[in-house]
């Protein structure tokens, strides 16, 4: 029996998860630097290969992730001296986010 092929669409979500779980770990404490812009996200994912056969757009999948509560926009602009400049709109998973993500990766462990 053949292995179904993955959706796009979620394995993208699930990488934009898993990026920004990875840099709110990363980076606790240090409210600026646990968000991600849009373009620091492109960036991570542009070898990705949902995102590089051009199959799903980083910026809807974020807006998806956004509407459903998993991504947030942290307040006002900040200067971050990390990235040494202003900050643009920020992105950063939130607890049901983590939640998501946790469990969608219990579940890709199972076999079936």
């Amino acid at each position: 029996m053949q292995a179904p092929s993955p959706d796009p669409a979620r394995a993208t979500i699930l990488a934009i998860l898993r990026q920004l779980n990875q840099a709110d770990s990363a980076h606790e404490g240090k409210r600026v630097d646990q968000a991600l812009e849009l373009n620091e996200i492109e960036s991570r994912l542009s070898d990705f290969w949902a995102v590089k056969q051009g199959t799903v757009q980083v910026s809807l999948a974020l807006g998806l992730l956004l509407r459903n509560g998993l991504v947030a926009v942290p307040g006002d602009e900040d200067f971050s001296w990390q990235r040494q400049r202003s900050v643009a709109q920020r992105y950063q998973i939130t607890a049901q986010g983590k939640k998501f993500l946790v469990e969608a990766i219990e579940t890709a462990d199972r076999i079936p």
